[in-house]
């Protein structure tokens, strides 16, 4: 019988990040009584909603009907050292109805296999090519500075992880999803990803993409790897003040969209739809559902956000749309 492996993919980045929430609950007494009474339903769901907005990261409320999305805009890459507090969500998806994770990815152990069979189509340029073949002069030399080093050998799935790691971006992270997930776990919460994404077509994309394709991701990245630690520093710090506008525009955050899969292999489109479909679906469903995505495909243009906001909903939380002129 064939293993099946899970993984998952936030925002298909080949990077992670951390983040946790907590919970105060409160005993209603009634007015001369000494015992408690049990929470309603609405009080129940209200709970959940304040917690949730004690959260050090942005999320936006949604409400139509009975039904409440509590969406939690993560960014990847987030600083190791980073101190910030996490026990609210973790109370929030103790108490949610559902709990929704980014695209998961489904990998037989042959589909394994074949990576490591190919492992050098992925950590190496093709047809013993450098850099220097493919970037122009300007970017080529721009890269060699950052790296100190000459021409690289190196695919550009690598070697833009390396210009990323030089603007801050801090790799081998535990995802948001990833402690989230955890949580649901552990209270045996339902929860599940907003799609899958079958390990031998990701492989398959991977493998196949040429290095051309990455042109504009080693452009952002090197840009990112100039702006230098302390640009991605003061990413963190706006994304955990939830300064929306601010974080989209920060060099490293630029980086990380341009390097994900998603954008790389084409398939932008793809993951909006994926997640425009899961919000519907929360909306369409009463309860509270606590939704994990990425914080640029939430608040871009025409955006998560956005598209409710047109449709006549209105996303309670930071505002994540650039000041006008």
């Amino acid at each position: 019988m064939q293993d099946s492996r899970k993984f998952y993919i936030d925002g298909m980045t080949t990077r992670s990040s951390s983040l946790f929430f907590s919970i105060l609950a409160t005993a209603v007494l009634s007015a001369g009584a000494a015992t408690a009474q049990e929470p309603t339903a609405s009080d129940a769901v209200e709970d959940i909603v304040v917690t949730a907005r004690r959260v050090e990261a942005p999320i936006w409320e949604v409400r139509r009907g009975d039904s409440v999305l509590i969406l939690v805009g993560s960014i990847e890459g987030l600083p190791r050292d980073m101190e910030w507090r996490t026990d609210a969500l973790v109370s929030a998806v103790e108490r949610a109805d559902r709990v929704l994770f980014p695209v998961q990815g489904q990998a037989s152990l042959a589909d394994l296999g074949r990576v490591i069979w190919r492992i050098r189509t992925l950590t190496r340029l093709p047809n013993e090519r450098t850099s220097a073949d493919y970037l122009s002069p300007d970017l080529e030399a721009r890269v060699e500075r950052i790296t100190g080093e000459g021409p690289s050998r190196k695919s550009f799935l690598m070697l833009s992880a390396d210009l990323m790691e030089h603007g801050g971006y801090a790799q081998r992270v535990r995802s948001v999803s990833e402690i989230v997930r955890r949580a649901a776990r552990a209270n045996k919460k339902p929860a599940e990803p907003v799609g899958v994404y079958r390990g031998d077509e990701l492989i398959d994309n991977v493998l196949t993409t040429p290095p051309e394709a990455y042109l504009a991701c080693m452009e952002a990245a090197a840009t990112a790897a100039e702006a230098g630690p302390e640009s991605g520093a003061q990413r963190a710090q706006d994304w955990r003040m939830r300064r929306i506008p601010a974080v989209l525009a920060s060099p490293l955050e630029q980086a990380s969209t341009a390097c994900s899969l998603w954008t790389v292999m084409g398939e932008g489109q793809r993951l909006r739809d994926i997640w425009n479909a899961a919000a519907d679906k929360s909306l369409s469903e009463p309860g509270v559902t606590v939704a994990i995505a990425p914080l640029r495909l939430l608040a871009e243009p025409n955006g998560v956000l956005d598209r409710l906001a047109a449709d006549g909903l209105e996303p309670l939380g930071p505002d994540w749309r650039p000041p006008q002129p």
